[in-house]
């Protein structure tokens, strides 16, 4: 999200300087270096290199980088800072760095962390709430967000501009995929259960995550595991089902609307929803009848959707269709990019 913002940001003219570690995701011993792509000044910043598999380290590489990245903010204060929300309360450290602030919320620490039963120190949320009211806005991903966040402004997030729906290869067994990150913000329980009651069905995993391994060892037969594809195959990966999952616990609605929603309305695939009845997808999902919403624990309700698509492909094929219909009226990145401009615009001033 940040790297297309950041690209056609700078494609209109906008002078944009991305400030973020040294390291890799998928690799804390990595040393990436500064440069230029696209225009768009890259400032890599030097951090501890712990990686993520242990708390511990990680949280020595957040205070690590918060330190070198306040410095690299002070050099960029006069322009307009957009603070992202990985690593936790950079909106903290921007707000102490510079004037003009943009919170682009993906979301809500320390409620993530606490609804996932991590306690978390009562100053962190002073913090945090310190850090939104001093923002010019902050950007919020739905409705749902929005009412817990002061200044908020909803710039729901998007899909890959070249995401095309293709047709999937040959094969006699429904598909059912799942596709990005498999973490401890999504509910599988219900999912597997669907999975041992629908053998005839295969089901497509492909991401990774703190869940992935265990869902892997619980999974039967009809389960197949893929890792994550380059972006240039996105298109491809995502078309090679029929139907997708998304999952979110209950209790996270309001904090987390996930991302792998939009590139399954790109592809034009329905969409199986486990997740709150009342929740941010499952309104959008119910209002355009571009899927299905099954509540957590209602394995035999999933098991009904899942067998109800595959004996209507008709009827699954025009779920797809207004999903696509909703993706380029509303979902598509030029949305969101001219919406991110009058927000940086009324920001600078």
């Amino acid at each position: 999200m940040a790297t297309d913002l950041a690209f056609h940001l700078a494609g209109r003219g906008f002078d944009v300087a991305a400030i973020t570690s040294r390291q890799r995701y998928d690799d804390p011993r990595a040393r990436l270096e500064s440069g230029t792509a696209q225009r768009v000044r890259i400032v890599r910043v030097w951090s501890t290199r712990f990686g993520r598999s242990g708390l511990a380290g990680r949280a020595i590489d957040y205070l690590t980088f918060y330190l070198s990245a306040f410095f690299a903010m002070r050099r960029e204060r006069k322009g307009v800072l957009i603070a992202m929300t990985d690593p936790p309360l950079i909106s903290v450290v921007a707000a102490a760095a510079a004037p003009r602030v943009v919170n682009w919320v993906q979301d809500l620490f320390p409620e993530v962390a606490e609804s996932l039963g991590i306690r978390a120190p009562r100053i962190l949320r002073r913090l945090r709430d310190w850090s939104l009211r001093r923002a010019r806005t902050n950007v919020v991903l739905g409705d749902l967000m929005a009412a817990r966040v002061p200044k908020a402004q909803v710039i729901h997030n998007w899909a890959d501009a070249a995401l095309t729906p293709m047709q999937r290869s040959a094969s006699d067994a429904f598909l059912v995929g799942y596709s990005g990150n498999l973490g401890r913000a999504h509910e599988f329980e219900t999912i597997l259960g669907a999975m041992r009651a629908l053998p005839d069905v295969r089901f497509v995993f492909t991401g990774g995550g703190a869940q992935f391994e265990a869902v892997k060892k619980a999974a039967g037969a009809n389960a197949e595991f893929r890792s994550y594809v380059p972006r240039e195959r996105l298109s491809e990966s995502l078309s090679s089902v029929d139907a997708h999952l998304v999952s979110l616990q209950p209790s996270l609605e309001g904090l987390i609307v996930p991302s792998k929603f939009y590139g399954i309305l790109a592809v034009a695939r329905p969409v199986i929803f486990i997740g709150a009845r009342d929740g941010e997808l499952a309104r959008i999902i119910d209002a355009h009848r571009c899927g299905v919403v099954v509540q957590p624990g209602d394995v035999e309700g999933l098991t009904r959707a899942i067998a109800s698509l595959a004996g209507d492909p008709a009827a699954a094929a025009e779920m797809g269709r207004r999903g696509r219909e909703l993706y380029l009226a509303r979902f598509a990145p030029a949305h969101a990019f001219a919406a991110w401009e009058k927000v940086l615009q009324e920001a600078g001033r």
